[in-house]
C-alpha cells in the first residue's frame, strides 16, 4: 500500500456489477428526508430474526448473552461508520461487491458478490423455519410440525416469487413498523414479570458461552450495507447519511437490548425458546398472545423472505454475464437454487442432524466474509475515523466469522469458486456490464 493515511487516495475507477436491472432502477427517484431515509434504513436491518435469536443467544450464555449483545452492537456501530464512508466516498459503486472491488480488486469484488447472493439463498430457509416455529407454538405443536410449516412457507415463498410477485417498498416500512411495534408492546407488557432472580447465575455456561452466542447473533446486524442504495437518495449524502445511519444506529441497539432483556428477565429459565417473542406475548396478555406473535411472523416471514429473492434473482443477473435470457435468469435460477440448499436444510434439522444455531450459522458465515472483504478494503480505500474503525473491525469479524464453526468452510468455498471463475477467463462478465457511475444503485446488494 503506497498512499500514506492522511494522503486521499484517488476515487477508483470500477467496471463492476451494474445489470440492466441496475440499471432500470437508476431512474430518477423521489429525494429522501433524513427521517423517511433513516425509516428505509431501519427497516434494512430489522427482520424476522429479531423474532429468534434472543432464544438462541439466552440458551447459549444465559443471562450474559446481554454482554454478546452489546459486544455486537459496538462492533455494528463500527461496520455502520465504515460504511457511511464508504457510501460518502464511492457512492453505491456496485454495493458490496464494488465497494470490495475499489481497494481489494475484482476476484475479490466478484467473491463478496456471490457470497452475498449465497447469504440470502441460505437465508430463505432460516427465516421460513422462524415463521414455522411461531405457527407450530401458536397451536402446541412440536419441534416437527415446525419444520414442516416452515418447509410448506418455504413452498408459498417460492412460488410466490416463480409469480412474479414483488413485495414493494411501502408494504415492506408498513411490515416493520408492526414488528417494532410487536416488540415493543411485549416488552412493556411482559415487563410485570420480570425477577430479578432469573438474572442469576449471570455466567451459567462461562465465557465460553458467550463467545458461542455471538457469532449467531450477527445475523441480526446483517444489513449496514443498504448505505449503498441510500447514497443516490439523497440531497446531500456526506452530511444526511451519518444522520441516518447514527438514527438506525440507535433504534436498533435499543430494540435488540429491550427485546433481549425482556427475554431474559421474564423468561427466565424458559428463555431459550425458539419462539421467545410468543412467550413474551403470553405474557403479557395470555393465550391470545403466540397467536397473534404466529400471526405477525407469518406475514414477516413470506413478505421478506419475498423481498430477499427479488433482490438475489437481480443481483444474480449482475453478476452473470449478459446474454439471451438476461433478466430471465435471475427470477428462475434463485427459486431453484434456494429449494435445491432448503429442502436438505430443513430435512437435516428435522432429523436432529443440524441444529437451529447450526442451521443459522451457514448465511451468517456467507455475510461475514462479505463484511470482512469491505472492511479490509475500507482500510485501502478511506482515511480518518472511518478507516479506523474498518482496522478495528476487520480482524473482530474474520474472529466472529472462524466462530461459525464448519460454515466457514461453505462461505470459504463460495469465495474461492468465483475468484477461480473470474482468474481462468470469464472477465468478460466484467467487461459486458456498464462501468460502475456515482449514484448508480447498488443492484439488489
Amino acid at each position: 500500500m503506497t498512499d500514506t493515511p492522511s494522503a486521499p487516495r484517488p476515487r477508483p475507477r470500477l467496471r463492476f456489477l451494474t445489470s440492466r436491472a441496475s440499471r432500470a432502477s437508476s431512474r430518477p427517484a423521489a429525494l429522501l428526508s433524513t427521517a423517511g431515509a433513516s425509516a428505509l434504513y431501519i427497516g434494512a436491518l430489522l427482520g424476522p430474526s429479531l423474532l429468534l435469536l434472543p432464544g438462541l443467544a439466552a440458551r447459549a450464555a444465559g443471562p450474559a448473552s446481554l454482554v454478546a449483545w452489546l459486544g455486537l452492537l459496538a462492533l455494528s456501530g463500527l461496520i455502520a461508520t465504515v460504511f457511511c464512508g464508504l457510501g460518502t466516498r464511492l457512492g453505491s459503486s456496485g454495493g458490496v461487491a464494488g465497494y470490495t472491488a475499489a481497494g481489494l480488486g475484482a476476484r475479490a469484488g466478484r467473491a463478496a458478490g456471490w457470497c452475498f447472493l449465497a447469504g440470502v439463498v441460505a437465508g430463505a430457509p432460516v427465516v421460513c423455519l422462524i415463521g414455522g416455529s411461531y405457527a407450530a407454538a401458536a397451536v402446541g405443536a412440536d419441534g416437527g410440525a415446525a419444520v414442516r410449516a416452515g418447509l410448506v412457507l418455504l413452498a408459498v415463498v417460492l412460488a410466490v416469487r416463480l409469480l412474479g410477485v414483488r413485495t414493494g417498498a411501502g408494504l415492506q416500512l408498513v411490515l416493520v413498523s408492526a414488528l417494532v411495534g410487536l416488540v415493543l408492546f411485549a416488552v412493556i407488557g411482559a415487563a410485570p414479570a420480570a425477577r430479578s432472580a432469573h438474572w442469576t447465575p449471570f455466567l451459567p455456561h462461562g465465557w465460553t458461552g458467550v463467545a458461542q452466542a455471538a457469532p449467531p447473533l450477527m445475523f441480526a446486524f446483517v444489513g449496514w450495507e443498504a448505505a449503498a442504495s441510500l447514497t443516490t437518495r439523497l440531497r446531500d449524502p456526506r452530511r444526511q447519511l451519518r444522520r441516518v445511519v447514527l438514527i438506525a444506529f440507535a433504534v436498533t441497539s435499543l430494540l435488540c437490548l429491550g427485546l433481549a432483556a425482556a427475554t431474559v428477565a421474564v423468561l427466565g429459565p424458559g428463555a431459550g425458546g425458539s419462539v421467545p417473542l410468543a412467550d413474551l406475548m403470553r405474557a403479557a396478555i395470555g393465550d391470545r398472545g403466540p397467536l397473534l406473535a404466529a400471526g405477525a411472523a407469518l406475514v414477516l416471514t413470506l413478505a421478506a423472505t419475498n423481498t430477499y429473492l427479488t433482490g438475489a434473482a437481480a443481483l444474480l443477473d449482475a453478476l452473470l454475464p449478459s446474454g439471451a435470457a438476461a433478466g430471465r435468469r435471475g427470477a428462475l435460477a434463485v427459486p431453484a437454487a434456494t429449494a435445491l440448499i432448503g429442502v436438505p436444510l430443513f430435512a437435516l434439522v428435522g432429523r436432529g442432524v443440524l441444529t437451529t444455531a447450526q442451521l443459522v450459522a451457514v448465511p451468517t458465515a456467507l455475510f461475514l466474509t462479505v463484511y470482512l472483504t469491505c472492511t479490509a478494503s475500507a482500510v485501502r480505500v478511506l482515511t480518518g475515523a472511518p478507516r479506523l474503525a474498518a482496522a478495528a473491525s476487520c480482524p473482530a469479524v474474520l474472529a466472529l466469522l472462524l466462530g461459525t464453526g464448519w460454515p466457514v468452510l461453505a462461505a470459504a468455498a463460495v469465495a474461492l469458486t468465483a475468484a477461480a471463475t473470474d482468474r481462468t477467463g470469464d472477465r468478460s462478465a466484467f467487461e459486458r456490464s456498464a462501468a460502475a457511475r456515482e449514484g448508480s444503485p447498488a443492484g439488489g446488494v
